[in-house]
């Protein structure tokens, strides 16, 4: 009876231990087979762009076929909650935008937690969003507008790209902030929301550094600061908010990647690697800032720990905004 007891704890051993065995050898062998990587955004947009410039360098590489698979739904959510679901083995990752920090503040419901299902790989890129006015504006500055808007409470508006999106939640940001009070207007896209601001309609918007450039050099615009700890390359006469004399108004598009939770380290760590070598190419660099993103390349932990207090700070304006959940 003990020899037998023995013998059933041995096997139940292995059982507990063989996948951890078998993740382990798939892990030295990966990739060994095609890897999907789910754009939760319809093609030919930034996001789509980004991963398709990565994915064509990794198949160069490897030889293993990266390919992209877009399921532009739910404001990004049914793409993410399908990589949520996906088998933890390093052959689904997800490339993710700001809609996966502000998404669980904004929705009544989302398919995922953002924290426990994923195992982060790396925060790829980041591009500032710039606080810009119509020409015609009688404000010079971030503290002219300021004051410009506590003179006027209610009758001036800003455009964003839509209900949610980081343009919108960047003026709530600054309103909270300074206790102004000018109205949001939300359109469907980032152009539209410029065009407007461009034709006086809103004559304030939060705006990506691309858009904002082109405009502010072609004098449709006029640049105020720019939301990050630094100044923009392509926008070097613009001050940081900080610099404006408005600190704590940092706001950014950004672009990361991240796998099923429970996907073994050393698959995260070969992502990391990987990712890291082909941003630092020269011609990736290029591309990457001719679309008004810098490269970041954070740490796997230092991207998770960016990912909690992200959503913890936006999903505070979320409500401090008291702005509606969508159902």
């Amino acid at each position: 009876m003990k020899l037998v007891r023995r013998q059933l704890m041995v096997l139940a051993g292995a059982a507990v231990c063989a996948p951890a065995v078998s993740s382990l050898a798939s892990a030295q062998t990966y990739p060994s087979r095609p890897v999907r990587v789910i754009v939760p955004y319809a093609a030919g947009g930034p996001n789509d762009v980004v991963t398709r410039i990565i994915t064509q360098k990794l198949s160069e590489s490897w030889g293993s076929q990266f390919y992209v698979d877009n399921i532009p739904a739910g404001a990004s959510t049914i793409g993410t909650g399908m990589a949520a679901r996906a088998p933890a083995d390093g052959y689904t990752i997800v490339v993710i935008t700001n809609s996966f920090i502000i998404n669980p503040s904004m929705f009544a419901k989302v398919s995922y937690d953002p924290i426990k299902d994923f195992a982060p790989v790396t925060l790829l890129a980041a591009s500032p969003l710039v606080l810009v006015v119509h020409p015609s504006m009688p404000a010079n500055s971030v503290k002219e507008l300021v004051a410009l808007l506590k003179a006027n409470p209610g009758k001036y508006s800003y455009a964003s790209a839509g209900a949610g999106s980081p343009a919108h939640l960047a003026g709530e940001l600054f309103k909270l902030s300074l206790g102004l009070d000018f109205t949001h207007v939300p359109f469907n896209g980032a152009a539209p929301a410029t065009t407007s601001t461009i034709g006086g309609h809103t004559p304030i918007s939060f705006v990506a550094v691309p858009l904002a450039s082109a405009n502010i050099r072609d004098g449709k615009l006029r640049g105020l600061a720019v939301m990050s700890s630094r100044r923009a390359p392509a926008l070097p006469e613009v001050p940081t908010m900080a610099e404006a004399g408005i600190p704590e108004q940092e706001a950014h598009l950004l672009q990361g990647v991240l796998l099923p939770a429970g996907t073994h380290k050393d698959i995260v760590d070969w992502w990391y690697r990987e990712l890291a070598r082909v941003v630092a190419l020269p011609d990736v660099r290029e591309r990457l800032a001719a679309l008004g993103l810098d490269p970041v390349l954070n740490t796997p932990d230092e991207f998770a720990q960016q990912i909690k207090a992200e959503i913890a700070r936006w999903g505070k304006v979320i409500r401090d905004a008291k702005i509606d959940k969508i159902e």
